[in-house]
């Protein structure tokens, strides 16, 4: 499919420089020097995507992202500008803009972008072509992208360009980061930019599978392998032959199935469960944990050869809390999305709300984030989210403070801040005690990875 697109910028020489490097991409482009002309080009033409400068000589940005919409809904917007600035990155989601880029483009950086603009081009496509052949009273399944979203951050960039590093080699990535941090949508944002990206993507969550079955599932088995083994069985290795596996909460695996998946990731090879044969596979392997790995070897729990195997390359993600600035706009493409499966049209958020989601801990991330969105976009009734929308735990934060200031006058708090930290220091406490200093068992009934609890203990001193 041959796309079409426009650049908007009053640098005549930036939108030829464009223009030649995204004709040797394979595509038609055309360009404009102000908005006037763009508008003219659109009525004339059918473009697929738009890349427009923020700043033209007589339209803003804003200005002329509206003007696309109405001319022509469907053609994805990418706004480049020379400065970062949140609230206006924010304002350009919220009107519809695919994603908002500052200067200096890297070639592939905007490229990448591109790419995953026109992704939702042929969704957008097809969705209409299924609507089409469908019965009458039929819906279509097919939604927006709602894989890898980038941040405006320091760290989202920083994550950015270690993707864009690592994807077109066949090293394997061990990434890390708190539950619902996406790590997933990490590994397959590198599949997307690999080699690979034409071949299998397969998830596996050894977190979930029973320890008898992970065998079976990693390598497949043959008929009358176990009981319940009525047919031959593929397993992951083998369907994501030519393509990249992904194993979430590596960590899980037992001590047989970390020494079989060190031999496949040496020989390249796969014995099913219960067979004798040898099958060559060719998968690259990304894995993940909330864990810390290291710790693991240190207490015998993960094998430290296959570790150093997996470890060719290591990401590490930002919990929510530590990118404030990232949070409006996921908040806000996690609007959209909701909107569409909802079919509802919520506008934004109010100012409270907007304040309460950069100051909530945000436990689980942005999975958390996302399902508080999509919640709160069904309660909504207005054009936009206000505070009785929202969780009360996130509107009125429980810190019991009371039992913190009767139970531990030395330490008394100045500060909200304060107060939840030594909350936090005091429940951390309890349950050390009540674990006999498990820490393991701390993390579990805590609900957080073990990693965090110990970085929580060396931040509050916590010496038990």
């Amino acid at each position: 499919m041959m796309y079409h697109i426009l650049i908007i910028d009053d640098d005549r020489d930036i939108c030829l420089l464009l223009e030649k490097f995204l004709s040797k991409k394979g595509y038609e482009t055309k360009s404009a020097l102000n908005g006037e002309s763009a508008e003219s080009l659109l009525k004339k033409n059918s473009f697929d995507l738009v890349l427009c400068d923020f700043k033209l000589p007589d339209y803003d940005g804003l200005d002329m992202l509206k003007k696309i919409k109405i001319i022509s809904p469907t053609t994805q917007v990418i706004i480049i500008t020379g400065y970062s600035d949140v609230k206006v990155a924010v304002k350009t989601l919220k009107l519809g803009a695919y994603d908002y880029v500052t200067k200096p483009l890297f070639p592939d950086e905007i490229l990448l972008t591109i790419e995953s603009a026109l992704k939702e081009v042929d969704q957008i496509e097809s969705e209409d072509n299924l609507k089409k052949k469908s019965p009458k009273g039929a819906k279509s399944t097919i939604g927006p992208d709602t894989d890898f979203i980038q941040g405006i951050s320091h760290a989202a960039k920083t994550i950015q360009k270690h993707i864009d590093l690592i994807a077109p080699t066949n090293m394997s990535v061990i990434i890390t980061g708190e539950t619902g941090t996406g790590k997933e949508f990490v590994a397959k944002a590198i599949h997307r930019q690999s080699d690979r990206k034409n071949k299998p993507f397969v998830a596996l969550d050894c977190g979930a599978l029973p320890k008898e079955l992970a065998g079976s599932e990693l390598f497949g088995h043959v008929k009358g392998a176990f009981t319940g083994a009525i047919n031959d069985k593929k397993g992951c290795f083998e369907l994501a032959n030519g393509g990249t596996l992904f194993l979430d909460e590596i960590s899980n695996l037992t001590y047989e199935n970390q020494v079989k998946l060190l031999r496949v990731l040496q020989e390249r090879q796969i014995k099913k469960v219960g067979g004798t044969n040898e099958t060559s596979v060719d998968v690259r392997v990304i894995v993940a944990t909330n864990e810390d790995l290291k710790e693991a070897v240190k207490n015998g729990d993960f094998r430290e050869d296959i570790y150093h195997r997996l470890n060719e390359f290591r990401i590490e993600l930002s919990s929510l809390r530590q990118r404030q600035d990232d949070i409006p706009v996921f908040a806000e493409r996690f609007l959209q999305l909701a909107n569409s499966q909802l079919n509802k049209s919520v506008e934004g958020f109010s100012t409270a709300v907007s304040k309460s989601l950069r100051e909530y801990y945000w436990h689980g991330n942005l999975r958390e984030l996302r399902n508080v969105i999509k919640r709160s976009v069904l309660l909504c009734q207005t054009e936009e989210i206000t505070p009785d929308c929202l969780p009360v735990e996130i509107v009125e934060p429980e810190l019991h403070a009371s039992d913190i200031i009767s139970n531990d006058p030395v330490e008394m708090p100045t500060d909200l801040k304060s107060v939840s930290e030594l909350a936090e220091k005091k429940a951390i406490i309890e349950v050390l005690k009540k674990t006999g200093n498990n820490k393991s068992k701390t993390a579990e009934i805590l609900n957080v990875d073990r990693k965090t609890l110990y970085n929580k203990l060396k931040a509050y001193n916590i010496d038990m």
